[in-house]
């Protein structure tokens, strides 16, 4: 592995009942937070802002930053953003096949754990951000088990 870090950016946006949008992938059968990797040169708070547009059809202002998650396995780093909707439609995409409002303690079973662990730490009232390594299986991780549960069921 080389020193290089990948870098991806996430959105907490809350709707006016304190409920928090979460996208279902259209590669697996996962919930989670609109956001992804950043590209070349771009700020996280950039990739947050475009990621969200592209995947949910929002347009979003960042409001703060609530953390910078480590991701060893992957040598990665991962912004977490709570950001304001200013605009857009809510919409479905080539990486989004659905839409959901949920309540911070009321999460869909298959949401990703690390992304739990993200809303978990946003309603969780630090004052500042903070930075940390997450402890939950990776994606990676999981479209593996995924692909196995498929292939040995015969889907």
């Amino acid at each position: 592995m080389n020193g290089l870090f990948s870098v991806g950016a996430f959105a907490i946006i809350q709707d006016e009942e304190q409920r928090v949008l979460l996208c279902h992938r259209t590669d697996m059968d996962f919930w989670n937070l609109p956001g992804g990797r950043a590209l070349a040169g771009e700020l996280p708070t950039d990739t947050v802002i475009r990621e969200t547009r592209e995947e949910v059809g929002l347009r979003v202002a960042v409001l703060q930053l609530i953390g910078v998650y480590g991701k060893g396995d992957q040598n990665g780093l991962s912004f977490v953003f709570s950001c304001l909707s200013v605009g857009g439609e809510l919409s479905l995409s080539s990486e989004a096949d659905a839409t959901g409002w949920f309540a911070h303690t009321e999460l869909p079973t298959n949401t990703l754990p690390r992304h739990i662990e993200r809303i978990n730490d946003a309603f969780n009232g630090h004052l500042s951000p903070f930075f940390r390594q997450h402890q939950a299986p990776a994606v990676r991780e999981l479209q593996r088990e995924w692909r196995d549960r498929r292939v040995k069921n015969g889907i």
